[in-house]
């Protein structure tokens, strides 16, 4: 491949400079976007949106980040929550945005998007005046930039004279210190202001402008990615053949002509006479859904490779599979595979064609995409469990107060949470369990923290299993917030009678369906009973464990009562041999005495799977009595609400050998109060 700038800092064998930091800086579109949910509506019978990450430029650094890559964004959003949202999602992904600034005159960017058919995506730009359009040379320096192998930017980000100015610099920065150069095309018409302002969908409109002012940027890249549409608007000729030959007579650079479910084909020397000449890269064929980003996909596909020195081929093959996965789902930036996904997919589809022409109904592919992307670590769970609501209610029964009183006492519960995290420095590792029927009111206040929050969904004491709010589970999740944890409690037994189970199992896996739907994260607490007329042992808990992998039920978590070592080691290796993706275990505490818990603690001290623990009573009942009988106030109860939370949380630790569980509780009240 011919270079743009010098190569005297190329190491032989490779298209880059060695030693930087980053493998690919992306400037240009950074937005949010609205993709309606009614699949076959027009946008004017939309009724709802999901919201994403968006932008041609963000949905590759979001893409190359997910495979793998050190990719950073360099851009602009607003002072404003979606701003917010875009730099936190592409953070979560693993994305630098140390160059996203901040404007504070300008809104983030939107767009709304519509999936009328597989030949129709409306979509609508509100792209006025927006921080991404506003990004400036003063944004970033020259180090910047050198610190990366590539740097990639839109077309888009060369349609006005501030984005024009911006991009140069960036170009020229680049070619100064050996960082290869890339241009996805991107051609919005309606962004260079060529058609209707709400005419977001047309994707070819001819303007000898355009063309021109491409053709002057066009040397300065070592890659030129686009579609059909896209080379003919930068050659400015309508025959397909005759645009690639004026591009090749302005750039050296390699060129990548997406062809859709074809594949694609890479010109890398003298552009053939006809494009039959030119190997194609056959892609993998499926039903599309949306071919919305299915561009950015090939894109970080083929960078994933491309980056990495792989061989063209082997970049064409990922870039192709990466845009075939996106086509069949919803959305663009969460549609985004994975390497696992990438794998499973290439492997299945080389297998059995026919069956990958509709990848969005292969359930280890859609698991896969669940589970491989980066998720916030929990690799501990310190959790005080007060969703319980029969308990509350007795509690208030017993005590003559009123049953109104509860939503505060869980309000307090909540305060005493935080200033446990704030004395202990548990940031990222404090747990809660809180329900919607007296705790809505502390489910908010503990929303937004990055606390672990499990949120029960079962009608207490129910067997066989019945949801709290009816039936339809998925209608109650719609609701939820995305970092609530969905928490079951089912009593059940491998050997308990044929109606029941399947019953309860009917009920685990329409739960377990719904959360896949929804996105949230499952936990399962499962209890056997303890009947005189099933069978009891060491291997019930495993056993019914194994029944529900064996159902395919996959849940993210598993709450258990504690168990002795041996116990510990079969949980292991069921978990390990099912479902390497499980997040983990945590141990209930059934009203048990701290040192009966502690005990359990250290029987799993060894457990790989153990996280940790979420205990209720053990810690609620006395001072939660006390509270609504009059006979102590709000701090009081704080108080010793936190010196038991606490007294677990060194009792774990200690058990785990933790240096920094603490023997005295109160010296943290000390702490705090000094």
């Amino acid at each position: 491949m011919a270079h743009s700038s010098t190569s005297s800092g190329i190491a032989a064998g490779s298209r880059f400079a060695p030693g930087r930091a980053l493998d690919i800086v992306c400037l240009g579109r950074l937005a949010v976007d609205l993709y309606a949910q009614q699949v076959g509506a027009r946008l004017e019978d939309v009724s709802s949106f999901a919201k994403y990450l968006g932008g041609s430029s963000a949905n590759i650094a979001f893409g190359c980040a997910r495979l793998g890559l050190d990719a950073a964004m360099l851009a602009r959003v607003g002072n404003d929550h979606m701003g917010r949202f875009l730099t936190e999602t592409l953070a979560k992904e693993g994305c630098d945005v140390s160059h996203v600034r901040i404007d504070h005159e300008r809104l983030t960017a939107l767009v709304l998007l519509g999936l009328k058919d597989r030949d129709t995506f409306p979509l609508i730009f509100y792209r006025e005046n927006c921080a991404d359009m506003a990004v400036d040379e003063a944004d970033f320096d020259e180090a910047f930039i050198a610190s990366s192998k590539a740097l990639l930017i839109t077309g888009t980000h060369f349609s006005t004279g501030q984005v024009n100015r911006t991009s140069r610099r960036a170009l020229d920065y680049a070619r100064r210190n050996d960082v290869r150069t890339v241009l996805d095309i991107d051609y919005r018409p309606v962004l260079w202001g060529l058609t209707g302002k709400a005419d977001g969908e047309t994707r070819f409109v001819a303007s000898e402008g355009v063309s021109a002012h491409l053709q002057r940027i066009l040397p300065l890249f070592d890659l030129v990615i686009g579609t059909q549409e896209e080379f003919r608007i930068a050659g400015g000729k309508t025959d397909l053949a005759d645009a690639l030959a004026v591009v090749r007579a302005v750039t050296p650079a390699t060129l990548v002509l997406k062809r859709g479910p074809l594949g694609c084909q890479i010109i890398d020397g003298d552009v053939p006479a006809s494009l039959d000449a030119a190997p194609l890269h056959g892609g993998v064929e499926v039903d599309v859904l949306n071919v919305l980003g299915a561009g950015d996909a090939f894109a970080s596909g083929f960078l994933s490779g491309w980056l990495r020195d792989q061989p063209l081929d082997a970049c064409a093959r990922a870039a192709n599979a990466s845009g075939a996965l996106v086509v069949s789902r919803h959305g663009c930036a969460p549609a985004m595979p994975t390497p696992a996904e990438l794998d499973y997919f290439l492997r299945e589809a080389q297998a059995d064609p026919q069956r990958m022409r509709r990848p969005d109904l292969d359930a280890k592919l859609a698991r896969l995409h669940r589970v491989s992307p980066a998720r916030k670590a929990w690799h501990e769970v310190l959790g005080f469990a007060f969703d319980h609501r029969n308990p509350f209610f007795e509690l208030a029964q017993q005590t003559g107060a009123d049953e109104a009183r509860i939503a505060a006492l869980k309000g307090l519960f909540v305060e005493a949470v935080a200033q446990t995290e704030r004395a202990l420095n548990l940031q990222g590792r404090i747990g809660v369990l809180i329900d919607d029927r007296y705790g809505q009111d502390a489910l908010n206040a503990a929303t937004g923290r990055g606390w672990w929050i499990g949120r029960p969904v079962e009608l207490p004491g129910s067997v066989p299993l019945e949801f709290d709010h009816g039936r339809s589970i998925g209608t109650t999740l719609i609701a939820w917030p995305q970092e609530h944890v969905v928490k079951c409690l089912v009593q059940f037994h491998p050997d308990e009678p044929i109606e029941q189970r399947l019953e309860q199992e009917a009920q685990l896996r329409a739960l377990y369906d719904a959360t896949q739907a929804s996105g949230h994260e499952l936990l399962l607490e499962v209890i056997p009973p303890k009947h005189a007329s099933l069978p009891q042992g060491p291997d019930i808990v495993y056993r019914a464990l194994k029944r529900l992998y064996n159902l395919g039920i996959y849940p993210e978590w598993w709450k258990l009562e504690p168990m002795d070592a041996a116990q510990w080691q079969t949980i292991d290796a069921l978990i390990a041999e099912r479902d390497p993706y499980c997040r983990g275990v945590v141990l209930l505490g059934l009203s048990a005495a701290v040192e009966q818990l502690s005990e359990g603690f250290r029987a799993a001290a060894q457990a790989a799977t153990c996280r940790g623990f979420t205990v209720g009573r053990t810690i609620f009942h006395e001072p939660s009595h006390a509270w609504l009988a009059g006979d102590i106030g709000d701090d009081e109860l704080i108080a010793r609400v936190r010196q038991t939370f606490e007294t677990l949380i060194a009792a774990w630790r200690g058990a785990r050998g933790d240096p920094t569980a603490r023997n005295s509780p109160r010296r943290a009240h000390q702490e705090q109060a000094a």
